[in-house]
C-alpha cells in the first residue's frame, strides 16, 4: 500500500440529503437509462442541473448491478457514481447479487478515481421495493469487505438515509452508527 493512502476507513450512518454532502462523490441510485426519475435520482439531477442529464444521455444507459460515473456540475460532490440496483421481485430474480454488485462497482470506481470520500443512498429501497433490512445488511457487508480489501485512499463513506427507518436498519447492519476498517 502506498503510505499516500489512509490507513483506515470510517463508515458513518447518517440522515442527511444527499444532494447536500460535500464528499467526492455521491451515488445516485438511478435507472437503466440514467435519464432522470423520482426519488434520490430526479433530486440529484435537479440539484446538479442540466450539464448532468446531458452527459448521462451520452454514456448509453448502465445495467442492473452496474454503475457510471460523471462531473457533478453543480452539486458540492465532483463527481456522481450513477449504480443501477435491481428492482425486488420476491427475491427470487437474483436481485441480491445485483444489489451486492451495486456497491462493488461503485467501490471500484472509488478505488480507480482515488476517491477519498464518498455518499451512498439506500440503493433499490425506494420505488425499487428492496426489502429495507435486507439491503442494509447487504450494503454494510459489501462495503466492510470492500473497504477492506482496497488500496486506495478511501477515508469516509457515508450511508445517507433519506429516513430514520432507513438510518435505523443502516445502523443496525454497521452494529452502531459508525465503523472503523482497516484495509487486510
Amino acid at each position: 500500500m502506498s503510505p499516500q493512502f489512509a490507513m483506515t476507513t470510517r463508515i458513518r450512518a447518517l440522515r442527511a440529503d444527499i444532494t447536500t454532502l460535500e464528499v467526492d462523490a455521491i451515488v445516485n441510485a438511478a435507472n437503466a437509462s440514467l435519464s432522470g426519475g423520482g426519488g434520490v435520482d430526479g433530486a440529484i439531477h435537479r440539484a446538479a442541473g442540466p450539464r448532468l442529464l446531458a452527459e448521462c444521455l451520452d454514456l448509453g444507459g448502465c445495467r442492473p448491478g452496474q454503475s457510471k460515473i460523471t462531473a457533478g456540475y453543480d452539486l458540492p460532490a465532483r463527481y456522481v457514481i450513477h449504480a443501477v440496483g435491481p428492482v425486488w421481485y420476491g427475491g427470487q430474480r437474483g436481485e441480491r447479487e445485483v444489489l451486492a454488485s451495486c456497491y462493488r462497482s461503485c467501490l471500484h470506481l472509488a478505488e480507480q478515481y482515488e476517491l477519498r470520500s464518498i455518499a451512498f443512498p439506500a440503493i433499490s429501497c425506494g420505488a425499487y421495493r428492496f426489502p429495507v433490512d435486507e439491503a442494509a445488511r447487504i450494503a454494510c457487508a459489501e462495503i466492510v469487505a470492500g473497504v477492506s480489501q482496497s488500496s486506495g485512499p478511501l477515508e469516509l463513506v457515508l450511508l445517507a438515509c433519506f429516513d430514520e427507518r432507513v438510518l435505523h436498519a443502516i445502523a443496525e447492519a454497521l452494529g452502531g452508527s459508525e465503523l472503523v476498517v482497516q484495509p487486510s
